[in-house]
């Protein structure tokens, strides 16, 4: 009996990162097998409870250059990703606008200074709209009279991230990619591959020990009549607030971010707060009803940047997006995926090939060589 050969990937995690990276290595034409500990739908993912909002301009208020440059990149590329994906994913790039209450007024030039000072010059430049009252009415109909000012940031974009999921999982099953769902990966018996490539998230913790879990939580909606037409974000000293309109008036409401592993129901805090905050924006609110609310964790290393590191032989791991997996998700993988061909074909064997290829790469602040694996 002839023995299957050995694929050319073991994917390892089919979370939003694995899947992509697999169905890229698949639309190579290599052979790639993916192995997730949850479902094909992505239920225990980190990306199933996330807005996925595609906000590098607003992100650059708590986030650094490297990775506002991700993300408009990354922003960029999306369209041509869910063209060639099976199935239809809702994505909007109609901005994002930033407002605040009269009370709060003065986080608003908080947030605009350090906007300004972690963006890309590319990325101001007519990215960064100021309106006033009538303004921001007709520009957001659902929130005239509501606001006296606010921010307009019009090349921002969001997605449905649970369709771009379900879509990856069928583009997988059309390339080919030999998916292995409900399946836990032993790391004392990893499956058989050339090259391993693991985008674990949190379930690589056993060997990432420096990787940590920042627990977030949303709520989501259904709120007819409000129509609102772009994400909205509301300033605010202790919880600013994003809402995200989806299809057919779902919408996504997050603001906390909290420090451990905790993966427990949403407190009823939690809930008041975002709820709470979202009745503030639009008294609607108070009618819609509630279909979820949610928690996760999103793995996060000490610098909260993404990264990819190699081991010095076979095996490269993927980890750290942190509560930026949307937004910059194209451009990791994109990266991982042309580092791993390279690997595949013994462009890299050596710490020495490994700092040729890391001085050449596009996004070079990425790449880390495990110095505990470090090849001799």
């Amino acid at each position: 009996m002839t023995r299957p050969a050995q694929p050319d990937f073991a994917v390892l995690g089919g979370g939003l990162c694995g899947r992509l990276v697999a169905w890229r290595l698949a639309g190579l034409g290599h052979r790639v097998a993916l192995y997730e500990r949850g479902d094909a739908a992505g239920s225990q993912a980190a990306a199933w409870v996330a807005a996925a909002m595609l906000a590098p301009l607003a992100e650059a208020a708590s986030a650094e250059l490297l990775i506002t440059r991700l993300g408009a990149s990354s922003l960029d590329s999306w369209p041509q990703v869910l063209a060639e994906l099976p199935e239809p994913v809702f994505f909007q790039r109609n901005g994002t606008l930033v407002v605040w209450h009269h009370a709060d007024r003065t986080e608003a030039p908080l947030f605009e200074r350090r906007v300004r000072s972690n963006a890309p010059p590319e990325l101001l430049d007519g990215g960064f709209v100021t309106l006033a009252a009538a303004q921001l009415g007709a520009a957001e109909p659902a929130l005239a009279g509501r606001f006296n000012q606010g921010w307009l940031l019009p090349r921002e974009g969001q997605l449905d991230n649970r369709q771009v999921l379900a879509a990856l999982a069928a583009g997988l099953a059309q390339r080919g990619v030999e998916t292995h769902w409900n399946t836990a990966v032993d790391d004392r018996a990893l499956p058989s591959a050339h090259i391993t490539i693991d985008c674990r998230g949190l379930g690589a913790k056993s060997v990432l020990p420096t990787l940590r879990g920042i627990r977030g939580e949303v709520a989501r909606v259904h709120a007819p009549g409000i129509k609102l037409t772009r994400p909205v974000r509301l300033l605010h000293p202790r919880y600013p607030l994003y809402i995200a309109p989806k299809q057919d008036d779902l919408y996504v409401i997050g603001a906390t971010e909290v420090e451990g592993e905790d993966m427990s129901p949403v407190s009823v805090r939690s809930a008041l707060e975002l709820l709470s905050a979202a009745f503030s924006v639009h008294p609607g609110f108070g009618e819609a009803r509630i279909l979820e609310l949610n928690s996760q964790c999103r793995p996060t290393l000490p610098d909260h940047r993404p990264a990819l590191l190699w081991d010095g032989a076979q095996t490269l791991r993927v980890n750290g997006l942190y509560r930026h997996g949307y937004m910059i998700v194209p451009e990791v993988a994109d990266e991982a995926v042309r580092f791993a061909a390279a690997l595949l074909d013994g462009r890299i064997g050596d710490a020495d090939a490994f700092a040729d290829w890391q001085r050449g790469a596009r996004w070079s602040e990425l790449f880390q060589l495990d110095s505990a694996r470090e090849p001799a």
